[in-house]
């Protein structure tokens, strides 16, 4: 039983401002005053708890929801088998926090305070997440 309001036409054309020639400069942007934020600051912090929330907003809003041609295969859920592995891993060792075994995180740390990397960091961070909220 369909319910109404619910269906969203395949071909809808985008949003003059959801498009890549748009979302992509403002993303980069957005990452770079990120990527210039010291690591684990206040600012940092909640600059990153701000443009996170947005996209969250903006994805339970359902305004920027594109509709999915497919469903995922049954073969899809076998990624969930390395990500659910490197989720125990980092969180056993920052639980234990020995630095004989120290989490992924900190291993980044000196890549990632180079302000370009850490740029280009927030920036993969940020597409991710925009492709996420999309769904």
């Amino acid at each position: 039983m369909e319910q109404p309001g619910t269906q969203v036409a395949v071909d809808a054309p985008p949003r003059g401002w959801d498009r890549a020639e748009v979302t992509l400069p403002v993303l980069a942007f957005l990452s770079l005053i990120g990527g210039q934020l010291p690591s684990f600051t206040t600012r940092a912090n909640v600059y990153t708890i701000c443009l996170g929330g947005s996209m969250v907003w903006l994805g339970l809003s359902g305004r920027v929801r594109r509709p999915i041609a497919t469903r995922l295969g049954s073969g899809t859920a076998w990624w969930l088998v390395p990500i659910g592995i490197f989720g125990v891993f980092e969180g056993s060792t920052f639980l234990l926090g020995t630095p004989e075994y120290p989490t992924f995180s900190r291993l980044a740390d000196p890549l990632l305070e180079d302000e370009l990397v850490r740029s280009a960091g927030y920036l993969a961070w940020l597409t991710s997440f925009w492709a996420l909220v999309r769904r």
